[in-house]
């Protein structure tokens, strides 16, 4: 069975597949989802991306998209009905993404990896990657959402991010100094795109039927 619907190789929790899927359930699109394991990489998508990370995105007219930042913004340049790629707040959602991805991402493997990395503590490292749970907490003690009373990228795009370290120990997350990003933290995890990003498929093998992804489009307040 084929499909007329751009591609997406995915990996239901890997926080960067999160992110590419939250977008595209902002912008109210669907895909054809070809959920992978990662120990065993369909040759379909190494062929388009030898990289052999997830997400991949193949488009309409072939077109490959590597990066999970791409296909977010690539989703809400289609249709953005939410306003997430705000030009006001644009260039400080793309900074707290850059910080995100390179910054606090490393700190987080660390700790989540402690046992892997033996040159500091699982404390430590959890201590290293506060640091960007701060800036976070100070920019939702004046707004429900990171940059204002509206949902950004910068919200999509981080929070995979922000459950996946809570997750480390969740009761020592719970017991940090941060109300407000475990109330967001929440929020998130509640909401019902991120409970239709969760939605669990069996790993595609060549000949299945096609998947769409969302099954269902929704809307969505905030």
């Amino acid at each position: 069975m084929t499909s007329s619907l751009p591609r997406l190789y995915s990996f239901r929790r890997c926080p960067y597949a999160m992110r590419a899927r939250l977008g595209l359930l902002f912008a109210g699109l669907q895909v054809e989802l070809r959920e992978i394991v990662l120990k065993n990489k369909p040759a379909e998508m190494l062929a388009i991306s030898p990289k052999g990370t997830v997400p991949v995105l193949q488009c309409f007219e072939g077109a490959v998209i590597e990066e999970s930042r791409d296909i977010m913004v690539w989703a809400l340049e289609q249709q953005d009905p939410q306003g997430l790629l705000d030009a006001q707040v644009l260039h400080q959602a793309n900074a707290l993404i850059e910080q995100n991805d390179n910054e606090f991402k490393y700190w987080l493997d660390r700790y989540k990896y402690a046992d892997r990395h033996l040159e500091m503590s699982q404390k430590e490292y959890r201590q290293r990657g506060e640091a960007f749970l701060q800036v976070l907490e100070a920019l939702l003690s004046k707004n429900p959402f990171l940059l204002g009373t509206n949902v950004t990228i910068a919200d999509i795009g981080i929070v995979p991010f922000v459950r996946q370290f809570a997750y480390v120990d969740r009761d020592v997350f719970d017991s940090l100094p941060h109300p407000n990003l475990q109330l967001w933290l929440q929020h998130w995890l509640e909401h019902p795109f991120f409970l239709q990003t969760m939605t669990r498929f069996q790993p595609w093998q060549e000949g299945d039927d096609v998947v769409v992804f969302p099954r269902q489009r929704l809307t969505c307040g905030r």
